[in-house]
Parts: C-alpha cells; structure tokens; sequence
C-alpha cells in the first residue's frame, strides 16, 4: 500500500512538474516587447558591439529561443528541418534533424521552435509536427496535422508558431473541420477540433488571452479574424479581414480590452473591441495606411508602433483611436521589437536601427548595417539578457546592447 501511494504522489509531482513549465514564445510573450532594462540609448558608428556570430546555421528565416542555457534554432540544408543547439557563447552543441522543410518560394524553417521544460516543439513548413528531447534530439512523437486536417498547404508554407499552454498545443491547420486544433503535447492525440469559419490558414501565430478568467485564442485566417474558447474550441465571434494575397502573418495585440489585428498589401489595421464576457467583438476603428506585412507591431503606453508594406513609412498610432500620430521614412520598412524605452527596427534592407519610444516624433537614435548572413532580412530580432540577437538567413549574430 504504501509502496503504491508513493508511485502516485510521485507520478502527481511529476505531472505537476511537466504542465507548470513556462513556455518560451513567439515575440517574447509580450509581442515584441522584452523585460531587459538598463539598455544603451546610443551605439557606436559602427553598430553595437558584436558578442559573437555563428554562421553556419542553413537557410531560415525563424527566430532563436532560450531555454536549459542553450540556444535552438531551426533552419533548413539541402531540404531538410534541422535544429541547431548553440552554448550561451555561440557554439554549436548539438544539430538534429526533423523532416522536410519548405523549399519552394523562399526557401528555409519558418516556423520558430517552442520549448517547454525538456520538450522541444517544432511544425515545419509543410505542415507536420515534431517533438523532441530539446537538447538530444530524441523524437516523441510526431503528427501530421495539414494531412490529417485534409487541407491543402497555403502559398508560402506554413509559417505558424505553436502555441502551447499547459498540456495543450494548439496550431490552425485550416481544415474544413479540423480548423483549428488542440492537441495533447505528450502524445500528439486531439483534445479537441473546431470548424473555425471554414478559411484557410493564413500564415499566423495565434494569441492566447486572458480576460476575466476566461482564455480566447485568437488568430487571423484567410478571410477572417477569428476567436476560439480554448478549452473546447468553440467559435466565440469572428471579423471579416480579407487582403489581397489572403497573407495575415503579424500576431494580433491585445491590451485593455482591446484587439489589433495588421495586414499588408494594402489592407490596414484594425482595432476591435472585445466585450466583457468575451463572446464578441465591435470595429473601434480602422487605419489603412498601418498595413504591415510581416513585420510586427508593438503597442506600448496606449500606442502602436510598426511600419507598412505598401505604405512606405513606419508609424506610431493611438490604441483607442486609431489615429496617426506621426509618419517617417528615415529607414526602411521592416520588423520592430522593444525593451526599456527603446524600439529596435531591423529593416528589409538590413539596417539595424534604434529609436525612441515617443509618440510625439520619429527620434532615430542610431543605426547600422548587418553584413553577415544571406537571404532576406525577415527574421524576428529577440532580446535576451542584454544582448541583441538578429537572425539572418545562414548567420546568427549576438550584439551586446547593455
């Protein structure tokens, strides 16, 4: 008896143990916006100092996460997924691989891995999901949920990164009926399955929010703004939000209520109330120069800051409102996170730049050029523990920002 009741208060511990592990996320958790405090205000003609630079990763356009004091990043060689683990200094521990990635248009890993405790999660470009020992590479289990789904792979791939909470993950395949999905992360087995609208995936990671004790995933599909109870699946309200190229790849922002969902080729932004119970939304309104493609935006202090795609200009509007406050063209388009005060830019012309958070004016406080690396600067920069670090195709480069 007592040998039994020990295995269970073991087995419970256990089990308290797996589902308490935080998970790294997609933008930092915060959407871009990192804890790091104390950051430099200016650089150097040069650029921040370079820590380090590992350019030996394969053709990728996902982000590095931070877990176990190492570094994972995916990334694709000769078609196939691999991921590579880095010391906290840049050196290569271990690289294993995970399937076929997505090597058409734009080759490389698109989607960034997801680490929990021990476990790493990755969904490759054509839409099938792994999961692995982080640091060994041992596979658990794997799961083709765009095959099982019976949906057809969008344009560019799958480009989505899982979110996980708790003992679900969850992913939108885009299926007719398996559209938005909830799998178990110890096994891969289906929790549940939700219909959603009937759209097509539309390259987005979702957001889990938290609003009077209830927790709503939220996503943009093709046609459509969707939000989902997420402990059933059940579609709670959906906006229509269609563009041109059914492309939706910018995570929605939540804050005070509010939702903002971006959208490129000359779409725009939209900002949607959520009511108090959470089972529908109402257009506050509507901004169409903000229409960002990729690159995300930040909303800080009751204000957005991101810059657009066909507009070509970054810009600072008002949460509530929906009104510009002012427009610049002094760098190019591109991504934009932030920490302390501070927005990094990392522009589709390579400049790495720094500004102030100011919803007065564009106040440039320094800028470079990343050299290193190959292929398009799309990937998301991150900031972790006072250091900078940008993804560039084939090149990883630690710049030193403290």
């Amino acid at each position: 008896m007592k040998t039994r009741l020990l295995l269970i208060l073991t087995a419970l511990l256990f089990t308290c143990a797996v589902f308490a592990q935080n998970p790294t996320v997609w933008r930092g958790g915060k959407n871009g916006v990192y804890p790091d405090q104390n950051l430099l205000k200016s650089w150097p003609t040069t650029g921040p100092q370079e820590v380090w630079a590992f350019e030996g990763l394969g053709e990728g356009h996902s982000s590095p996460v931070f877990a176990l004091n190492h570094i994972f990043v995916s990334s694709m060689i000769d078609k196939t997924g691999y991921i590579t683990v880095l010391s906290p200094d840049g050196k290569e521990v271990k690289k294993y691989a995970y399937g076929e990635e997505y090597y058409e248009s734009w080759p490389g890993a698109r989607s960034t891995p997801v680490v929990v405790g021990e476990w790493l999660y990755i969904y490759s470009g054509h839409g099938v999901i792994y999961a692995f020992d982080a640091l060994n590479g041992t596979l658990r289990w794997k799961k083709e949920v765009l095959k099982e789904s019976g949906a057809e792979n969008i344009k560019w791939g799958v480009t989505e990164t899982l979110v996980i909470d708790g003992d679900k993950l969850f992913c939108s395949p885009g299926g007719k009926t398996m559209n938005i999905v909830a799998l178990n992360r110890l096994n891969g087995n289906t929790i549940w399955t939700s219909p959603g609208v009937g759209d097509a995936s539309a390259y987005c990671t979702p957001v889990l929010i938290n609003q009077n004790n209830r927790k709503t995933l939220v996503t943009m599909m093709s046609s459509h703004i969707v939000g989902v109870d997420a402990e059933n699946g059940k579609v709670l309200w959906s906006y229509e939000q269609p563009n041109q190229w059914s492309v939706h790849a910018n995570t929605p922002i939540y804050s005070d209520s509010y939702l903002v969902c971006t959208s490129g080729y000359g779409k725009g932004t939209v900002g949607l109330k959520l009511s108090a119970d959470g089972n529908s939304v109402e257009k506050v309104w509507f901004n169409e120069k903000l229409d960002n493609r990729m690159g995300g935006i930040v909303c800080l202090n009751g204000y957005l800051y991101g810059s657009g795609d066909k507009t070509r200009a970054w810009m600072c509007i008002d949460l509530k409102t929906g009104t510009e406050k002012w427009a610049s063209s002094e760098i190019a388009n591109g991504v934009v996170i932030s920490a302390d005060g501070l927005l990094f830019h990392y522009s589709d012309k390579g400049e790495l730049a720094l500004t102030e958070v100011n919803p007065s004016a564009f106040k440039l406080l320094a800028k470079t050029k990343v050299e290193k690396g190959s292929a398009q600067h799309w990937a998301h920069p991150v900031i972790e523990n006072g250091l900078l670090y940008v993804r560039h195709g084939k090149a990883l480069i630690a710049y030193k920002i403290k």
